[in-house]
């Protein structure tokens, strides 16, 4: 694992269904299709209103079909088709995260999202965005309308040691929380310079399939997913070759 001595990378995002209890209001129906959502169009800004940089923060992993995702496929990543299905932002505990789009607060540690605290914004626009891996719970109430910009938690470690994992997991859903969206469409982000140094990418970034050599390959035309869907990375011929003892194929 690749490390920097200003920020510990995260690279393991513990996803919990459910997470506990806790205040939230939980909202779980008839997940939309992705057709009727709405299009990604850099419409929402960053989590963080800091510059990225060696003291603030960087990427640690992209939502998809990362190398590291598919290798964990079955286990840690099976509820969501075998991809990894959020940003990770690598950055020090206690970083202030703010929320990409006005919204209303629907979830403050709530059934959806990443452990050990987190929260949800439900937007104008149908779409919800989730904030994981926080330090402590979020100051911010159910109900609570925020702006965009507005700092709303503070960025914590998935392993709570704040040397280990330290990292925010940011997604983009629909209301169902059954849909989970490629952010990188909707975030307005430089992603070609903020991806020149992930710790994920050891070689190629994302997992490829020799049959199919094209598919997957860059942050943009990563795969959205339904939760607890068949597995969308079930490749006949991937490469990078798997770790030793990692299944290929059933």
């Amino acid at each position: 694992m690749s490390r920097h001595p200003a920020i510990q990378w995260g690279m393991l995002c513990l996803m919990v269904f459910p997470l506990g209890t806790g205040s939230a209001s939980a909202h779980v129906g008839k997940p939309a299709a992705f057709s009727s959502l709405p299009s990604p169009a850099h419409q929402y800004g960053l989590p963080f209103a800091s510059r990225p940089g060696p003291d603030t923060w960087l990427m640690g992993q992209f939502y998809g079909n990362t190398t590291f995702a598919y290798e964990q496929r079955r286990s840690l990543y099976g509820n969501g088709q075998g991809v990894h299905f959020g940003l990770d932002f690598s950055a020090p505990c206690g970083t202030p995260v703010v929320a990409i789009a006005e919204g209303v607060v629907s979830e403050v540690d709530g059934p959806h999202g990443s452990a050990p605290h987190n929260l949800v914004i439900d937007h104008p626009d149908g779409l919800s965005s989730l904030y994981g891996h926080l330090l402590k719970k979020a100051a911010v109430k159910v109900g609570q309308r925020v702006r965009r910009g507005e700092v709303v938690a503070l960025s914590g470690d998935s392993q709570e040691t704040c040397v280990s994992e330290p990292h925010l997991h940011l997604e983009i859903r629909d209301r169902s929380h059954q849909l989970l969206l490629n952010p990188v469409g909707y975030l307005r982000a430089d992603w070609a310079s903020l991806g020149l140094v992930d710790p994920d990418m050891d070689g190629a970034g994302f997992q490829q399939d020799l049959r199919q050599p094209g598919i997957w390959q860059s942050p943009e035309d990563q795969p959205d997913v339904r939760l607890h869907g068949p597995l969308l990375n079930n490749f006949a011929q991937p490469w990078p070759p798997p770790a030793p003892g990692t299944p290929v194929r059933k």
